[in-house]
């Protein structure tokens, strides 16, 4: 065994480069399992950021199934999902390019299908019997600020029919195996698909049209998720009636409760298409489900209702498909990248079919996560893991404990994962430790504890943030003295509003974070328009919260330095909250950098802009918290820091 060097936390030379990060690994989405055929979407952020759908060969090989030069993606509800469709060996996809619907038949022929270039379409499913697709179009009128939402079908044709409006918002239409009978989801603002949705189905008349729809279940304090058909036409759906996501059916008219569990077997709909159950046979489903922010598997024999574990070394799970006894899903785990995987339900044997990049990382260079639960406010507990820094080579001086970065989870309602994560490593092996915190109104615990949040945000997930920073110090695991914070859009906003209202933090990265909650509430998309109702409370103009949470209103409070990023093109928190934050923060003599990304939307999707974040960010930690790291990588200007 070699002899670790002493080096200065932060310092650290890392086997995980940025070029691994940025060039070698692709982001894994979107399952369809057409017959014993896989196929998946995946984003490449070294082709610009393009989404490809792959096929899986016979051979073991993936081979790209969309045409060439296309980017398989959605923008409905800005956060797209259920961009494509699989069947008999045709593919229908949604191109971002042009917002299009395009067609890819057996023969290798590609053609489009709509003509609209002010649609969007997602959630993308096939009528064979009627030749149409159904689909969630979100039309963009010129002059107009909000879309208009519709649940359409699509005629081989081209031609497009109306099947349901009215709603303001509309998500997974589900066929039955006959053709009989559709299923969907409506919600109306206020809600978030999380707080309330309605459960409808309608049969399907020969002219492809619906017949008399009837609400079956939800209101707005049901969060109802996945209708799907059974093979036997039976119709279940998930549904966090008690308190927790379970699995329900339809029978006789009657919801029944298929299994008790105080576990959540739905996740928030920020995107379309997802899946958490499937049907293996006509007797069982295969279900995901996640207990104290860790996924697991398990079958259920609908007959009886017995539930069999499927032990795995998978504690995230997502995209869940099943069918031909076998279930597939991208699995992460504690040490290993993403991938593709499929578990044979009759013998357990699991088979890795795609991983998202090559494994390189030993385990001694691997920080695992230790699951905390720390004490908040009265008598209660917010979660999170922990990483200690990690690195088969260095080691810290003794005098000197490790810098902290406390990361906070995009959303709001969202949940860090557990799962081997590269961006995590980066940090861990190069000297520091990090705390991802599940906040108050994550989910992946509960609907009580997912609407912690409602009226308190900017309060209890900045409370949480800053205790768990403040008992990870009070442990001895990391230099007080030496705590930063960072975080993504609804994180971005925490890390601004910890880093002003608190005394905790040295230093704080935003990234497309909110600063502006009134600004917020005038300019963002449809989808979260009325998200601060419930998160704040009522509109701006009524409300004082609107201006006590943001962080723009007491700059003069913010002494730390921040560093933020930005996507020019983002729709969702648009570029002005960062740009009047450094404004002020310049003004104020504040150290500040910001880093503007001309070509990116809400979330980095591109390689060199992610590889440039990542640098940006360790260049300023490494000036603010006096290290040099180890790391050949570009300075960027931090207007208001002392050089010396």
């Amino acid at each position: 065994m070699l002899e670790r060097k002493i080096v200065p936390y932060g310092g650290w030379s890392s086997p995980v480069s940025v070029d691994w990060i940025t060039n070698d690994i692709v982001s894994l989405g979107q399952l369809c399992l057409d017959g014993s055929d896989v196929y998946w979407n995946e984003v490449r952020a070294n082709d610009k950021g393009r989404s490809v759908v792959c096929k899986l060969r016979e051979t073991g090989v993936a081979e790209d199934f969309s045409p060439p030069n296309v980017n398989v993606r959605s923008r409905v509800h800005e956060y797209g999902g259920g961009a494509y469709f699989v069947e008999r060996g045709e593919l229908w996809y949604s191109d971002v390019n042009d917002g299009r619907v395009w067609h890819k038949s057996r023969e290798g022929t590609v053609g489009p299908i709509t003509s609209s270039k002010n649609c969007r379409y997602a959630d993308l499913v096939r009528d064979p019997n009627r030749n149409q697709l159904f689909a969630v179009s979100e039309e963009h009128i010129e002059g107009i600020k909000e879309p208009f939402n519709r649940l359409i079908g699509i005629r081989d044709t081209g031609e497009e029919v109306t099947l349901v409006e009215g709603a303001d918002f509309y998500a997974s239409p589900t066929l039955s195996d006959d053709g009989k009978w559709l299923s969907w989801l409506s919600w109306d603002h206020p809600c978030m698909p999380w707080d309330g949705t309605l459960l409808w189905r309608a049969p399907v008349e020969n002219d492809g049209l619906l017949g008399d729809r009837v609400l079956l279940a939800g209101g707005s304090n049901e969060s109802i998720f996945q209708p799907t058909f059974a093979p036997d036409g039976t119709l279940y759906f998930v549904s966090d009636r008690s308190g927790w996501w379970n699995l329900y059916r339809l029978r006789a008219n009657n919801i029944e409760l298929v299994l008790p569990l105080e576990a959540e077997c739905g996740v928030p709909q920020w995107n379309c298409g997802l899946s958490t159950y499937g049907f293996a046979s006509e007797h069982i489903v295969v279900i995901s489900y996640i207990v104290d922010g860790l996924s697991k598997l398990a079958t259920i024999d609908l007959r009886t209702s017995s539930f069999s574990p499927i032990h795995s070394s998978f504690v995230d799970i997502s995209g869940l498909k099943a069918g031909y006894g076998r279930v597939i899903f991208i699995g992460g785990s504690l040490s290993e990248l993403p991938a593709v995987a499929s578990i044979n339900l009759e013998t357990k044997e699991i088979d890795i079919l795609y991983r998202s990049g090559e494994p390189k990382l030993g385990v001694s260079n691997i920080s695992r996560p230790i699951p905390v639960s720390i004490p908040v406010g009265e008598n209660e507990t917010t979660h999170g893991f922990f990483y200690h820094p990690r690195n088969a080579s260095c080691v810290g001086p003794s005098d000197a404990l490790p810098p902290l970065i406390v990361k906070c989870h995009g959303g709001p309602t969202g949940q860090t994962s557990a799962a081997f994560n590269l961006k995590t490593q980066y940090w861990t092996t190069r000297g520091f430790a990090m705390l991802d915190v599940n906040y108050r109104g994550s989910s992946g615990y509960g609907r009580a504890y997912r609407e912690k949040l409602n009226g308190k945000w900017g309060l209890v997930d900045v409370e949480d943030c800053v205790s768990g920073a403040n008992w990870l110090a009070a442990k001895g695991w990391v230099d007080g003295g030496r705590m930063a914070i960072s975080g993504n859009s609804a994180g971005g906003y925490t890390t601004l509003c910890a880093i002003t209202f608190e005394d905790c933090f040295s230093a704080g990265a935003s990234y497309y974070g909110i600063g502006d909650l009134s600004e917020l509430a005038k300019e963002t998309h449809k989808f979260e328009s009325s998200y601060l109702n419930i998160l704040i409370g009522s509109l701006p103009e009524e409300n004082p919260n609107f201006s006590d949470r943001s962080p723009i209103k007491f700059v003069e409070m913010l002494t730390c330095p921040v560093i933020f990023f930005q996507g020019l093109e983002d729709k969702v928190v648009p570029p002005s909250q960062a740009e009047s934050m450094v404004a002020a923060l310049r003004e104020n003599g504040i150290p500040v950098a910001y880093l503007p990304f001309l070509d990116e939307g809400h979330g980095f999707r591109q390689s060199a802009n992610i590889k440039r974040a990542l640098e940006g960010e360790l260049y300023f930690y490494g000036r603010v918290f006096g290290f040099k790291p180890a790391d050949s990588i570009p300075t960027l200007p931090i207007e208001n820091l002392s050089t010396e």
